[in-house]
């Protein structure tokens, strides 16, 4: 039977890779310029990983400064979720690369697949498995290498994304601070819209699938940024109502950090004061499900989210997939 008890995130990690690629580097590469991304997308760089740095080593990196910052032993893990689209292999899990990273023996892992909603998913799995007695301490990490399936000469996507790994320590509440509640859904019917055709059953790697640019990300921009607009803001709206908070009574909200314009869509929708709407994909894109984790850790470390806070997090990916979660902040 699962507990009724909250669980908490009770310490917060991050990590993205040192080289920086800015709007003025794109201009050298693909017809673009620095003022259309940043009207466009309000992103003004994002983080690259080298060649010898895939998605698990962002995800160690994340963990072991989350270890460093709050003096956690690796002895203290039960499981690790990790939430990625850009794993370092289809088998064995990104999970279990990095928990091997970490010397992690005793410890269960997995991935998961949501797109940009994953660390909602992940979270609230991560949750259950506390709840249900499964685990004490689970870690939940959001880790995306966006720029392994980006297509640089595309200009419409490859202005968007970046690499980047945000990691979260989920353990029983102490007290009355801790997640609320989360909301998942999932329409399939969105599948046409925002993919990635290459490499899997359907379409195993060939000479044909490369030459056809299937191994890369495609996104048809408009119906994507209507359904993200109106998903996420509908998500959170239920989520709010159904625990008897109006938006006025959020602290701060983090959304998913696809597009400027989305986010600042979705906070008018929500009727969010912008000053409680936190942003951050002016420094690093879009790290898919990475962006949560990571404006959580910028938050904290901006002052701008504080213990008893009331957070709301939103999150809309290919799918589609989209989510809500609601947390009384504990840290």
């Amino acid at each position: 039977m699962l507990d009724d008890k909250l669980i908490s995130i009770s310490a917060v990690g991050k990590y993205v890779p040192e080289k920086i690629l800015t709007n003025k580097d794109l201009e050298k590469m693909v017809d673009t310029n620095d003022e259309w991304i940043t009207t466009r997308t309000g992103i003004k760089e994002r983080h690259i990983s080298e060649k010898n740095e895939p998605t698990s080593a962002l995800a160690t990196k994340a963990i072991q400064n989350l270890f460093e910052e709050y003096n956690i032993s690796s002895d203290e893990i039960d499981a690790l979720v990790i939430a990625t689209i850009s794993p370092d292999m289809f088998f064995p899990s990104t999970a279990a690369v990095t928990l091997d990273n970490l010397k992690i023996k005793h410890a269960f892992g997995f991935d998961i697949s949501a797109a940009c909603s994953g660390f909602l998913y992940a979270l609230k799995i991560g949750e259950s498995f506390i709840k249900s007695r499964m685990a004490k301490k689970v870690l939940v990490v959001g880790a995306d290498e966006m720029s392994t399936i980006s297509d640089y000469t595309d200009r419409n996507t490859c202005v968007l994304f970046g690499d980047g790994a945000g990691a979260v320590l989920l353990e029983e509440s102490k007290t009355e601070n801790g997640i609320i509640d989360t909301i998942l859904h999932t329409d399939g019917s969105g599948k046409d819209l925002l993919y990635m055709l290459g490499g899997g059953s359907l379409n195993p790697a060939t000479h044909e699938t490369i030459d056809k640019k299937m191994h890369y990300i495609y996104q048809d921009g408009r119906p994507v940024y209507k359904f993200a607009v109106k998903y996420m803001a509908q998500v959170a709206k239920d989520i709010l109502k159904k625990h008897h908070y109006t938006s006025s009574d959020v602290s701060l909200f983090i959304p998913h950090q696809a597009n400027k314009r989305i986010i600042e869509a979705v906070g008018k929708r929500l009727k969010i004061d912008p000053e409680n709407v936190f942003i951050n994909i002016n420094k690093y894109g879009n790290t898919t499900a990475a962006t949560i984790p990571l404006g959580i850790y910028d938050a904290m470390q901006e002052k701008k989210l504080i213990k008893y806070d009331l957070l709301l997090l939103g999150a809309f990916g290919g799918g589609f997939t989209w989510g809500s979660s609601l947390i009384r902040w504990g840290i």
